[in-house]
């Protein structure tokens, strides 16, 4: 069909277009709606949409177009009306809503990305755009971050049509472009220009969460995460005096920033527990027998941390905040000093931690280094003592008995961050039941990223689950 122009401001052009607790929770509804073609399609669509390449390069480097509509048409093949959405030509979302039989319930936002981070094709095993199944596993860039959860969400929206189900409140999809960059194109546009397709969304949920982690002893865990911290990426500027390299130059711009990056690397932030990460420690040390209070004047973090073994990594990199150089530029010939040299940090702030953040930049950087935002985005809470939670632990549960789900704070960030502009509460929660030795973390971003075929299987039990009885 052809575009049809939405009215939006010139600078911001927009194409829309029409496509051909665990005690006491609820139980899902009776019906059966997971059958073998969604787990075949799961698999199918992960394939598929690794095979679109949707590389973001950053600064608008990217295409999600292809992805957004392999999506769309088979959201529309399911009886459901997506539109796809432009801020940038290319940059493609894609949002559908399928109605509750409730009409006054709140609605419940599903979202994934579409694009990825790039791959070095000659670090790789495989191609990591070829989403080749091999030995029960696929392969590619994306796997796990995340087009194995749009896949899975596609499954289980398709599944429902062939059963007939229908959920009790709304549920918005969202297909997302530039969520691996700054989300101008993507979520943000979607909050700040699209609202309309989100009313009376409260809740949501989307990637990195409700994964198995296996400690070596005790259960394995299930980290759904009800938090993120803040965003902070930041432009560090010094200016000096420009000079022949061979005179003393006192006022070295290059030195300058050079010393504010060492005092920034080297800073040591202080310990601030928030209390998603507080409830996450709690139930880490349950596991392990031991009953803390990490609110307590004498509790030893690092003592615990050593004692969780590979649990840690759920705790250690969001109980401060952070700031990590990782860009330098300065200078146009060796014999030269610059006037000016310029430096990158990324920086994450807790959940109340931002004043802190900004006072100890200043004090960092010292007079003769000024800094600034480069992207800012807020750190979110969502709480895990309510029936949200407690029916995301239960969906979990239900299908690995013997696994144990613990709330934990992501030390990155996700859509949610634009999505909560609209009041929206936003959980990690993407099932994956992973074997001992699969290592999650290191494939988030990394070399030869895959998903067991019956990781993607077990993910649209518990997805479908999961949707109903909310």
């Amino acid at each position: 069909m052809p575009a049809i122009t939405a009215e939006a401001p010139a600078e911001v052009p927009t194409t829309h277009v029409p496509v051909p607790g665990r005690a006491g929770a609820p139980q899902a509804p009776p019906v059966q709606a997971v059958d073998e073609t969604a787990l075949a399609e799961a698999v199918e669509f992960t394939s598929g949409l690794i095979r679109i390449d949707t590389t973001n390069r950053g600064g608008g480097d990217c295409r999600e177009r292809p992805a957004a509509e392999y999506v769309a048409e088979r959201l529309a093949a399911a009886g459901l009306e997506p539109v796809l959405l432009e801020r940038t030509p290319g940059r493609t979302n894609v949002v559908a809503r399928i109605e509750g039989t409730d009409r006054g319930a709140e609605a419940l936002l599903v979202h994934g990305h579409l694009d990825v981070v790039p791959a070095e094709a000659a670090d790789w095993s495989v191609d990591p755009f070829s989403g080749e199944v091999r030995d029960g596993v696929v392969w590619g860039r994306g796997a796990v971050d995340m087009k194995d959860m749009d896949a899975m969400v596609l499954a289980v929206v398709r599944a429902w049509a062939r059963a007939g189900v229908k959920p009790r409140r709304d549920i918005v999809i969202a297909y997302t472009a530039d969520e691996e960059d700054s989300a101008v194109d993507g979520s943000g546009f979607l909050a700040d220009r699209h609202r309309h397709l989100f009313e009376g969304c409260t809740e949501g949920i989307s990637e990195s969460g409700a994964f198995t982690v296996h400690t070596g002893t005790g259960p394995a865990l299930y980290p759904i995460a009800a938090g993120e911290r803040g965003t902070a990426w930041l432009k560090l500027t010094a200016h000096g005096t420009a000079g022949h390299g061979s005179k003393p130059n006192r006022a070295n711009a290059v030195s300058r920033l050079a010393a504010a990056v060492a005092r920034i690397g080297e800073y040591r932030w202080p310990v601030r527990l928030t209390d998603t990460v507080t409830a996450c420690i709690t139930e880490l040390a349950a596991v392990q027998g031991l009953s803390v209070d990490p609110r307590s004047p004498g509790f030893d973090l690092d003592a615990l941390l050593a004692g969780l073994g590979p649990a840690a990594t759920l705790v250690e990199a969001t109980v401060r905040n952070s700031a990590n150089p990782t860009m330098l530029s300065a200078g146009y010939k060796l014999n030269v000093i610059p006037g000016e040299a310029t430096g990158y940090v990324d920086g994450r702030m807790l959940p109340g931690g931002e004043a802190e953040f900004i006072a100890t930049l200043d004090e960092l950087t010292g007079p003769d280094v000024r800094w600034e935002f480069q992207h800012r985005e807020v750190a979110l809470q969502a709480p895990v003592d309510g029936r949200t939670y407690g029916i995301l632990r239960e969906s979990v549960e239900r299908f690995d008995p013997d696994g144990r789900v613990v709330p934990f704070c992501m030390a990155g960030g996700t859509d949610a961050k634009q999505f909560s502009r609209l009041g929206i509460t936003g959980y990690g929660f993407s099932p994956l039941k992973l074997p001992p030795g699969f290592d999650y973390w290191s494939l988030f971003h990394g070399v030869d990223e895959r998903v067991p075929v019956e990781a993607l299987h077990f993910g649209v039990r518990v997805l479908d689950h999961a949707l109903r009885t909310l």
